[in-house]
C-alpha cells in the first residue's frame, strides 16, 4: 500500500522544552496506526501536528503527497474525534452529524442523505431525532464519529476516544472502531496509553517515549520481540532475569541466566542490529508453565515455590520464586476444569521453552 501521510525530521519545540525529536514515519493508506505511550510523550502533540493544529519547528508534513506546510486545519483531508466528543447539547443527533456540512454547496437532500449514511455506518440509524442530552456516553462517542466520518476525510485522527466509557463499553467500542475502520477503508490513526486497546485494535503501533518512536512494528511483533527493556515493560507484563554470554554455539550463543542456569539461544533471537546484548533477558508470563505432579518434567525446568497468586476465572498469575534466583517471577495458566489452582506455600516445577526468551541490545 502507498503512503497516505509521510513524516521527515520532525521537531517541536515549546521554547526551550523539546516536544518532538526527529520523528520518521509513513502511515499506509487505509492503515489503523496507533501512537501508543504514557503521558507526556509527545503522542497527542504528533497527532496535532498531523492536524495542522500545532506547527512544526523543523521537518515536513505530507499528507497524500502534498506538502501542509502552509495548509490549516480547516483545509486538509483530516478530521478530528476528540477525548471529550464535544458534541453540541442544543442540536439533536442529526444537526450534531452534519454540523461540518453547514458551509457545503451540497443541496439539502443531499446532506440529509450523508447524515442517514453516516448514523447507520456507526450504528445509530433512527436517532437522527433523538436529543443529545438523551444519549449514553457510548452514543454519544459514535455521534463524534458520525461527524467526523460525514465529511469524508482521508484520515481520521482519534485523540484517546474511549477514555471516558466504562470498562464494558470501552471493550465493546474498540470491536466497533476497528469493524468500522474496515468497512470505510479509510486511514485511523489512534492516540492511547492502553497498551490492550493498541494491540486490539492496531495493524502497526508506534511505542513512543520523551519525543521520539522508540519501537514501530505489527503488534505481534511488539508483544513478542521488543527491541528494549523499556518497551518490554510497557507492553504487558515481563519478568526480566539477569543474563551474560557465556559462549558461543553454531548460529547463536550459550547465555546464563538467572534461575534458569545455561541455555543457548538462536541468532533468530537476538535484536536486529544488536552489537552486544544487555544483561537482561525478558520472559512473559505465558513463556512459563507449571509441572503438575505425574506429568514427566520437560528439559528446560526448575523447582519453584507459589509466593502468591491471583485467580480471574479463566486465567490465574501465579507469583513463583525459582530455585536459585532472587527476583521472583510471574507466570499464567489457563485454568482448566481438570486443573488444580495451587496456593500459597505449594511447590511446582516451573517449564520454559529457549525460543521464547526475548534478548535486548545493550545500551
Amino acid at each position: 500500500m502507498s503512503a497516505i501521510i509521510s513524516l521527515s525530521n520532525i521537531e517541536k519545540y515549546y521554547g526551550e522544552y523539546h516536544a518532538l525529536r526527529d520523528i520518521n514515519l509513513e502511515i499506509a493508506e487505509g492503515e489503523f496506526f496507533s501512537l501508543l505511550g504514557p503521558s507526556g510523550c509527545g503522542k497527542t502533540t504528533l497527532l496535532r501536528v498531523i492536524a495542522g493544529f500545532e506547527t512544526v519547528s523543523s521537518g515536513a508534513v505530507m499528507i497524500g503527497g502534498a506538502n501542509m506546510a502552509h495548509v490549516p486545519a480547516n483545509k486538509r483531508p483530516t478530521n478530528m474525534v476528540f477525548q471529550s466528543y464535544a458534541i453540541f447539547p442544543h442540536l439533536d443527533v442529526a444537526q450534531n452529524v452534519g454540523f461540518g456540512l453547514r458551509r457545503s454547496s451540497m443541496s439539502a437532500a443531499e446532506k440529509e442523505a450523508a447524515v442517514t449514511d453516516a448514523l447507520k455506518m456507526v450504528g445509530l440509524d433512527g436517532f437522527g431525532n433523538r436529543a443529545a442530552h438523551a444519549l449514553s456516553g457510548g452514543q454519544r462517542q459514535r455521534v463524534a464519529l458520525a461527524r467526523a466520518l460525514v465529511l469524508q476525510p482521508k484520515v481520521l485522527l482519534l485523540d484517546e476516544p474511549l477514555s471516558a466509557l466504562d470498562k464494558k463499553m470501552r471493550e465493546q467500542m474498540q470491536t466497533e472502531l476497528r469493524r468500522l475502520q474496515r468497512q470505510v477503508g479509510i486511514t485511523f490513526i489512534l492516540v492511547t496509553h492502553d497498551q490492550e486497546e493498541a494491540l486490539i485494535m492496531s495493524d502497526r503501533i508506534a511505542v513512543m517515549f520523551e519525543g521520539q518512536i522508540a519501537q514501530l512494528a505489527s503488534p505481534q511483533e511488539l508483544y513478542r520481540r521488543p527491541n528494549t527493556r523499556r518497551v518490554g515493560e510497557f507492553i504487558g507484563v515481563m519478568n526480566f532475569l539477569e543474563a551474560r554470554q557465556v559462549g558461543e554455539v553454531p548460529d547463536g550463543v550459550e547465555l546464563e541466566i538467572e534461575g534458569l542456569g545455561r541455555i543457548d539461544v538462536t541468532s533468530a533471537q537476538m535484536p536486529e542490529g544488536a552489537r552486544a546484548l544487555a544483561d537482561v533477558i525478558g520472559l512473559r508470563p505465558e513463556a512459563l508453565s507449571l509441572v503438575y505432579e505425574g506429568q514427566p518434567a520437560p528439559v528446560h525446568s526448575v523447582d519453584a515455590e507459589v509466593l502468591d497468586r491471583a485467580y480471574y476465572g479463566d486465567m490465574t498469575y501465579y507469583d513463583m520464586k525459582l530455585q536459585g534466583c532472587s527476583t521472583p517471577v510471574t507466570l499464567s495458566m489457563k485454568n482448566l476444569m481438570s486443573r488444580q489452582v495451587l496456593e500459597p506455600g505449594q511447590t511446582a516445577r516451573v517449564a520454559w521453552e529457549p525460543g521464547s526468551l526475548v534478548l535486548f541490545a545493550s545500551d
